[in-house]
């Protein structure tokens, strides 16, 4: 795959040799299989196609769609410093940061929409990591309505696990991931925690005769994990407390996570188009990951945040709730993550790269991104293929240019 791998960062498979995906039927080696489609070149076409390649369950839109005010302006030439000193423009990064959708909103208008590497307004994008800031949100509407208290025992909701490390837990400790449940996060490692969820959820094939002991469906890996310290202490990023997370909505609403979004999210939200999750063999959705939607419902869904939880003329999301998410405490937020960001944060499942500035993030691997900006009124959504899970160079550039369009969309008379 290095022929499309070695081209200039901003090249699409539609742009590079022979595209993926076309023919009839396509070649075999132009094809995204189970066991390479979100690597590079494949997730190029794979992250707007997730419906293509694995069984997923609806989000249901609204039937009245919120409309978006437009005040269009081009920042493509607006010029920033990139994390090496470089002089960067906004054209360049989207270029050279594998972009596939752009969404600017400042005021709740749209001030710049990009679809890039064949996006479309109406077509899903896989948000991995994104999607922990979507179950988030529905667990602050679940505490607001006292269907579960945060400060009680996990088990109390979900008594199977009391089985697991995670049974004398609190939605408060895995809703900013501080619980002391040994879960190992290193993507890529055949035989890490986060890659044998992986396989369970059915994103990666089973290996014959490796991964028979790995149980059938993602629930009852939860059970198998159990506990290395205490709860309640620094963060450690680990995927599966989302998925803790979305177990205990769904045994105290008696709701599926996709039915329970489309009626607390999306449907208040006036999204325009249906989302969908990726579903394991028992039907549960990957809440840590597997959300797919378009780019303006993402932005709808970041500008609720940005409004202190109010939009389409309704209060969705507690105000409290919202403001909390922004005031993470970095003094939990230890190594390695204070090394990147000293004043870092992270509540609620959203990032805060610097807790002063009032901003926060949802955000995924492969570079996917919920910007929120409160006090200068912003919301940039960025969905994005890597050819690598992280790159903390491309997130530092992203940063800057977005807080370069804020310094120039705020400086400006309303």
């Amino acid at each position: 795959m290095s022929d499309l791998r070695d081209k200039p960062s901003g090249s699409s498979p539609e742009s590079a040799g022979s595209p993926l995906m076309q023919g009839f039927p396509p070649p075999l080696d132009r094809r995204p299989t189970l066991d390479n489609w979100d690597q590079p070149p494949y997730n190029r076409w794979a992250f707007q196609h997730i419906r293509e390649i694995l069984p997923t369950r609806e989000v249901r839109r609204a039937t009245t769609a919120h409309s978006f005010k437009r005040a269009p302006r081009d920042l493509l030439d607006l010029a920033f410093n990139g994390h090496d000193g470089r002089c960067l423009t906004v054209g360049r990064l989207l270029d050279e940061s594998y972009t596939d959708g752009f969404l600017v909103l400042h005021r709740g208008r749209v001030v710049s929409e990009i679809y890039r590497n064949g996006m479309r307004p109406e077509r899903l994008h896989l948000a991995q990591s994104v999607s922990k800031s979507f179950v988030g949100a529905l667990a602050g509407i679940a505490i607001d309505q006292g269907l579960i208290d945060p400060a009680a025992p996990l088990a109390l909701a979900v008594p199977e696990l009391k089985a697991c490390g995670y049974g004398d837990a609190t939605l408060a400790h895995v809703l900013d991931m501080r619980s002391g449940v040994r879960f190992s996060e290193d993507y890529g490692l055949p035989d890490s925690d986060i890659s044998k969820e992986e396989i369970v959820c059915g994103w990666k094939p089973r290996r014959p005769h490796i991964d028979n002991a790995l149980p059938g469906c993602l629930y009852d890996l939860i059970l198998m994990l159990g506990k290395e310290r205490p709860h309640g202490s620094h963060f450690q990023y680990r995927s599966i407390e989302t998925d803790v997370i979305a177990w205990v909505l769904e045994r105290v609403t008696g709701t599926h996570l996709c039915d329970l979004m489309s009626c607390e999210l999306w449907q208040p939200l006036g999204c325009e188009e249906d989302a969908c999750f990726t579903v394991d063999s028992a039907g549960s959705a990957l809440a840590d990951g597997g959300l797919n939607a378009t780019l303006r419902d993402f932005g709808r869904f970041g500008q609720m945040y940005c409004d202190d939880g109010w939009f389409n003329g309704r209060q969705i999301l507690p105000a409290e709730f919202v403001r909390a998410t922004a005031a993470g405490d970095p003094a939990v937020f230890d190594s390695p993550y204070k090394a990147i960001f000293p004043r870092g944060a992270y509540r609620n499942q959203f990032w805060s790269h610097n807790v002063d500035s009032g901003c926060f993030a949802a955000r995924g691997v492969f570079g996917q991104l919920i910007y929120i900006d409160p006090r200068n009124h912003l919301v940039v959504v960025k969905l994005s293929t890597w050819p690598d899970y992280v790159n903390l160079p491309l997130v530092q550039d992203t940063f800057a240019a977005i807080e370069s369009i804020a310094a120039v969309l705020t400086a400006e008379p309303d």
